[in-house]
C-alpha cells in the first residue's frame, strides 16, 4: 500500500435489508430522519404466531419486533439452487448470499474470473440456527445428517464459503463469530487481509434473520432488553436494547487501487484493532456491573492508537451499552 493519502482501505460498495429499510440509501434516510422501525405487535399477531395467552398477560412481556420484510424470498435459480434445497437453507444464508451479490453489483465490481482474488469474511447470528430449531417439529427432513442439505443450508461455518463458491471467487473464505461484534471483526479481517497481499478485494457482511420474526420478548429487571420495546441509543431515557433481524455487506478494497480504478469511495478505513476488554473491579468481585469502566474499549481504543487522534471520530466510545 502507498504512503501519505492512499494509506487505507475504501469502502466502495454497500447493500443491506433491514426493518423499514430495503436498501443503503433508505437506511441512511430514515437514520437522519429519526425513523424507529420496531414494530408493535397486536394480541392477534403473537397469537398467530404461537405465543401462548399465559405469556401475553405477563407484564414482564414485550410485545414488539424487528421485522425483517420478505425473509421467505430468494431468487434461488439466479443462484442454481432447487426449490427443495432453497426451501431447506436457513434465511440467514439465502439473504447474506444475495446481498452479497447487490454489494460487488453496487461497486461495479466483477465476479468470477477476477483479476485478483476477492476474499469473503462473513458472520451469523443466533446461537443456533432459529430456522432449523422453528422447522424441527414440522419437518421429516430436518435435522438430517452430517453433510445433508439440511446440514449445508443451516450450519453457520457455510455461510462464507457459500458465497465463495456461489460466486466464484478464490480469495479466503472466512466465518467470523464474535458475538455483539461480529460485523465489526469482519470487516478488521478483511482490511488486514486486504493490507497483507491475501487478495485486493474482499466483501465484509453479517446476517441476522429470527425464525418466527412476529414475536415479542420477555424483560427482566437488571437485563439488557428494553422494557418498553424502544431502544434509544446516545439518550438519558435508554433502559435497554432490543434484538431484530437484518443483513448487510460492504465492498472492500486497497485505496490506492480504488482511486487507480476510479471507483465511487463511499468512506475511507484508516485502521483498525481487535482486542477484548479487562473485566470490572465490580465483575472480579462477582458483581454484576451496570456500566462498563475505562477498560472496556479496548479494541476501540487500539483502533485509536493506530490512527493517532481519537478527536477524529465524535461516537461515544461505550456506544455498545448504550441502548
Amino acid at each position: 500500500m502507498s504512503d501519505g493519502n492512499d494509506a487505507g482501505v475504501a469502502i466502495v460498495g454497500i447493500a443491506c435489508r433491514f426493518p423499514g429499510a430495503p436498501d443503503h440509501l433508505t437506511f441512511w434516510q430514515n437514520l437522519c430522519d429519526g425513523v424507529e422501525s420496531i414494530s408493535a405487535l397486536s394480541d392477534e399477531d403473537l397469537l398467530s404466531a404461537g405465543v401462548g395467552p399465559e405469556l401475553l398477560r405477563d407484564p414482564s412481556y414485550v410485545k414488539a419486533a424487528s421485522v425483517l420484510p420478505d425473509v421467505g424470498g430468494f431468487d434461488a435459480a439466479f443462484f442454481e439452487y432447487s426449490p427443495h434445497e432453497a426451501q431447506l437453507m436457513d434465511p440467514q444464508q439465502r439473504l447474506l448470499l444475495e446481498v452479497a451479490w447487490e454489494a460487488f453489483e453496487d461497486a461495479g465490481q466483477q465476479v468470477g474470473h477476477a483479476p485478483q482474488p476477492i476474499g469473503v469474511f462473513t458472520g451469523l447470528g443466533g446461537t443456533v440456527s432459529s430456522y432449523l430449531v422453528d422447522r424441527l417439529p414440522f419437518s421429516a427432513d430436518l435435522p438430517g445428517y452430517t453433510g445433508g442439505l439440511a446440514h449445508l443450508g443451516n450450519d453457520k461455518d457455510f455461510a462464507s464459503t457459500r458465497i465463495s463458491y456461489k460466486l466464484d471467487l478464490t480469495g479466503p473464505s472466512i466465518h467470523v463469530q464474535t458475538a455483539c461484534s461480529t460485523s465489526l471483526v469482519a470487516v478488521h479481517l478483511a482490511c488486514q487481509s486486504i493490507l497483507g497481499g491475501e487478495c485486493g478485494t474482499a466483501l465484509a457482511g453479517a446476517a441476522t434473520v429470527r425464525v418466527p420474526q412476529r414475536v415479542g420478548y420477555t424483560s427482566v429487571k437488571g437485563g439488557i432488553l428494553s422494557p418498553d420495546g424502544h431502544c434509544r441509543a446516545f439518550d438519558a431515557a435508554a433502559q435497554g436494547t432490543i434484538f431484530g433481524s437484518g443483513v448487510g455487506a460492504i465492498v472492500l478494497k486497497d485505496l490506492a487501487a480504488a482511486k487507480a480504478e476510479r471507483n465511487h469511495i463511499y468512506a475511507i478505513i484508516r485502521g483498525s484493532a481487535n482486542q477484548q476488554r479487562r473485566r470490572s473491579k465490580s465483575e472480579l468481585h462477582g458483581l454484576e456491573s451496570r456500566r462498563p469502566g475505562p477498560g472496556h474499549p479496548r479494541g476501540l481504543g487500539g483502533f485509536w492508537r493506530v490512527v493517532g487522534r481519537h478527536r477524529l471520530c465524535r461516537v461515544p466510545r461505550n456506544r455498545h451499552y448504550r441502548g
